[in-house]
């Protein structure tokens, strides 16, 4: 039976939901204010059924916004303080890039250096080759003039990690029910007392939205606004979409995962190679694309396969109302397509040698799907109506463990210098964060 009442309600029980309820579990315990039975996770499905179950689990701090380096070098401690929990493979990361991208990677590694998170830089097209090809003898991608290794990163299985998380929690006291779907909340005064769902009221005294790119369901029901002001710069944008969509572009190469081990056997860290070289098909030679472009992949064995994928794409949502499901019957089909399939791997062919005429292997199951991007295309963490913390990942969430330890903080009265430059103000007070020369949007 579902609870009547509960003094902390958590709606999501992916990354974020259950991140949250995990550790403000610990901070109730630790400052002798309750524990997890205080705590109810609900999830339309169950635990990670949306966007954290199908993610391919990439965790670095590969960014040029100072704000997500700080927030990922936080999140990247979590995730190295259980890693068996959260299956996690600490391989590190790689940004391999072209001249255009050379100084904004410059920049991150001396950010990277100065808050201590270990990384190496490479320069030059001649010793970016002569390093790549010491960890892959067959490397052969051109244009090549920098390349950042993070030592640290990696990647984490989906749903292992989802259960792991679940089960900490779990430990601590805290309940997961599925199949719940909110309808509605009611107020008391400004503060929500109540959240609606379709098996019954749940009185609450606060609320935590992790929902993903549901998030616009949810940014309807607390009555905030659907179109904003966005200062950026000496410019003033009225009327900007807080939410609009992207369709992620990934996919598995049905090969052994071990045939991506590096020249002395080992595993490689995840490779992102960001080009703005022309590539053509691997198969009749014709031109994919001129413009930028960008792919990642690694191996694993939880896909059984390479897995990765490129840069994701707008979907046109005129006149469709993608806050009711994003992941449903009315929004656009998310299974990757031909022009996706022939792109990635064709550029994995123009990127080492082994992948050569294997495009014949891959395997046409549905990965990727909707995101929902805020203005900036950067998270929007914050409270709203008193009692109600917002965790808005704008689709950077798998890889941000660690966010919920912060939100817990929180909402025990901490404040938080790294969820700060999330704050949903910035848009308005022209805070925005800033833009890189990548083809990813969110880079």
């Amino acid at each position: 039976m579902l609870a009547s009442s509960t003094k902390y309600l958590i709606i999501g029980a992916g990354m974020h939901g259950l991140s949250t309820s995990y550790h403000l579990a610990l901070e109730l315990k630790k400052r002798g204010l309750g524990s997890g039975k205080d705590i109810l996770v609900i999830d339309k499905s169950g635990i990670g059924a949306g966007a954290s179950g199908i993610a391919c689990g990439v965790v670095r701090n590969n960014y040029f916004q100072p704000a997500m380096r700080e927030l990922m070098a936080h999140s990247v401690e979590v995730w190295e303080s259980d890693p068996k929990a959260y299956s996690y493979n600490a391989v590190g990361y790689m940004q391999i890039s072209p001249e255009v991208m050379h100084s904004d990677v410059a920049t991150i590694y001396d950010q990277q250096k100065a808050i201590g998170y270990t990384s190496e830089f490479i320069e030059g097209s001649s010793d970016s080759m002569v390093y790549m090809r010491g960890l892959f003898d067959d490397w052969q991608a051109k244009g090549i003039t920098s390349v950042l290794h993070e030592k640290k990163g990696g990647y984490s299985n989906n749903m292992k990690c989802m259960q792991g998380l679940a089960a900490k929690a779990e430990s601590e006291g805290v309940t997961i029910t599925g199949n719940v779907e909110v309808t509605g909340v009611e107020f008391s005064g400004k503060a929500i007392s109540a959240v609606i769902t379709n098996r019954g009221t749940i009185q609450t005294d606060y609320v935590v939205v992790g929902a993903g790119p549901w998030i616009n369901t949810f940014w309807k029901m607390l009555d905030l606004p659907s179109k904003i002001k966005v200062k950026d710069g000496d410019k003033i944008h009225e009327n900007i979409e807080m939410w609009r969509y992207y369709c992620l572009q990934e996919g598995t190469l049905g090969v052994d995962p071990n045939m991506l081990k590096t020249n002395d056997g080992k595993m490689p860290p995840v490779i992102h190679v960001d080009s703005d070289a022309k590539l053509y098909s691997d198969i009749d030679g014709r031109l994919i694309t001129d413009k930028m472009w960008g792919i990642y992949y690694k191996p694993d064995f939880s896909f059984d396969g390479v897995q990765g994928g490129a840069a994701p794409y707008d979907v046109d949502t005129t006149g469709d109302d993608f806050s009711v499901d994003p992941y449903g019957t009315e929004s656009p089909d998310f299974v990757v397509g031909k022009d996706f399939v022939d792109m990635w791997c064709s550029a994995l062919a123009f990127c080492q040698r082994r992948f050569e005429d294997k495009r014949h292997l891959y395997r046409g199951e549905p990965s990727g799907g909707l995101g929902a991007l805020a203005p900036d295309s950067f998270p929007v963490f914050d409270e709203y109506h008193e009692n109600c913390y917002v965790i808005a990942d704008s689709n950077h969430g798998y890889k941000m463990l660690g966010v919920g330890k912060l939100v817990a903080g929180t909402i025990m009265g901490e404040k938080s210098k790294l969820l700060e430059p999330f704050s949903f103000s910035r848009f308005e007070e022209g805070k925005l964060h800033p833009v890189s020369n990548s083809p990813f949007p969110w880079s």
